[in-house]
C-alpha cells in the first residue's frame, strides 16, 4: 500500500470532524437575535482630557498594505517588545567597526541641554556651536547630537578628526546616568518634528521587495544587531545564527507565517509532516551617505516566496521604527 493511501482514513475522519450540525458550515444567521449589550467602554481618568475627551484615540499603524499579485495582504500585527527597548532617560552604547556612540531614551531637545552642562561639568570652552546641526565644538574635541533611529531616542557622539573620542564618551555616558531626570528646558530645536520623520519603507522592486532605510549604514547595521540579538532568540520561530560587521548582514532562522498557520490536514498531506523554520539571510547595503536597503534571501531548500519576504522585512521594519 502506498503511503499516500495509508492517509486516506484519516484525511477522511478530519473532514468528517469539520461537518456541522446543521451541515458542512453552521447556520449563524439568527446568532444575532441572542446577542446582549455590553457597558460602554470609559476611558481612563489619567488621560489627556484635553487632547482626547470622550473618544478612544486609534494609534497609528506602524505597517503598511502590500499588493501580493492580485490580493492585498495586511502585514502581521506588531509583536509586543520589538522596536526601541530604551527606558526614558535610559544610556546604551553602539558600535560599527570603531565607531561608537551613546543612545539616549530622550529627545534631542532635551539631551542638548544635557550636553552644555556636561561641557560646563567638564571645564570645557566651546568655540562654536550649532543647534540646528546638533554640534558643540570645544577645545578637546566635537560632541554631536542627532535623533536616533526611533522616535524619542538620541544618539550622542564624542570626536575629534572623526575619530571616537573614547574618554569623552566614556564620562559622557557616566553624566547621562548620573542625571535624574532628563532636562526640557532647552528651547533650541535640533530635531524635526515627529510628524516629519522620514521612516522605513517597505518597496516593491522588479519583483523584489526591499526595505528603504533614511540612515547610514553604520547607524542601521548597529542598531538592527542589537534589535535582532534582544528580540530574535525563540527557538524553531526566530532566531539569530550569525552576524557579519564586515558584509553588513545576518544569518537567521525564522518560520513564516504561512508555515506557521498550516492546519493539521495541510501537515498530513504534505511531505513536511512538522512546521518547520528556514535559514534567511539580511543583506544590508549603503545607497548613499546617509541611506540604505535590506533585502532577504532564502539560504534554505524550502520554498520562500515574495509574501514571506514581505512578511519577514515587515518585522524587521518594525525593530527600526
Amino acid at each position: 500500500m502506498s503511503s499516500a493511501l495509508k492517509w486516506m482514513p484519516l484525511v477522511a475522519a478530519l473532514a468528517l470532524a469539520g461537518c456541522a450540525r446543521e451541515g458542512y458550515f453552521d447556520d449563524r444567521e439568527t446568532d444575532y437575535a441572542d446577542a446582549k449589550l455590553s457597558k460602554p467602554l470609559v476611558l481612563p481618568e489619567t488621560r489627556n482630557q484635553q487632547r482626547f475627551g470622550n473618544r478612544m484615540a486609534v494609534p497609528e499603524s506602524a505597517g503598511s498594505f502590500a499588493s501580493v499579485d492580485s490580493d492585498f495582504r495586511l502585514s502581521p500585527p506588531r509583536a509586543l517588545g520589538v522596536g526601541s527597548s530604551m527606558k526614558p532617560g535610559s544610556v546604551a552604547r553602539r558600535q560599527a567597526g570603531d565607531t561608537r556612540w551613546l543612545v539616549v531614551g530622550a529627545e534631542p531637545a532635551a539631551v542638548w541641554g544635557q550636553m552644555e552642562g556636561f561641557i560646563r561639568q567638564q571645564g570645557l570652552s566651546i568655540q562654536r556651536q550649532e543647534p540646528s546641526q546638533g554640534l558643540l565644538v570645544t577645545n578637546a574635541g566635537d560632541i554631536s547630537l542627532q535623533p536616533g533611529l526611533h522616535a524619542g531616542i538620541s544618539e550622542v557622539r564624542c570626536e575629534r578628526n572623526g575619530t571616537t573620542q573614547g574618554d569623552c564618551l566614556q564620562a559622557l555616558e557616566r553624566y547621562f546616568e548620573s542625571t535624574t531626570a532628563v532636562s526640557s528646558a532647552s528651547s533650541l530645536v535640533v530635531q524635526r518634528p515627529a510628524e516629519q520623520r522620514v521612516r522605513p519603507l517597505l518597496e516593491k522592486e522588479n519583483g523584489q521587495w526591499l526595505l528603504k532605510l533614511p540612515f547610514s549604514i553604520q547607524r542601521v547595521y548597529a542598531e538592527l544587531n542589537h534589535q535582532l540579538e534582544a528580540d530574535f532568540i525563540v527557538e524553531g520561530e526566530r532566531q539569530l545564527l550569525e552576524t557579519s560587521p564586515q558584509r553588513h548582514d545576518f544569518l537567521i532562522d525564522y518560520m513564516v507565517m504561512s508555515e506557521r498557520d498550516r492546519n493539521m490536514l495541510e501537515i498530513i498531506i504534505s511531505p513536511d509532516v512538522r512546521q518547520m523554520s528556514q535559514t534567511l539571510r539580511l543583506d544590508l547595503e549603503a545607497t548613499g551617505p546617509n541611506s540604505s536597503v535590506l533585502t532577504v534571501s532564502n539560504e534554505s531548500e524550502r520554498e520562500f516566496s515574495e509574501s514571506d519576504a514581505h512578511e519577514v522585512l515587515e518585522r524587521v521594519a518594525d525593530l527600526l521604527r
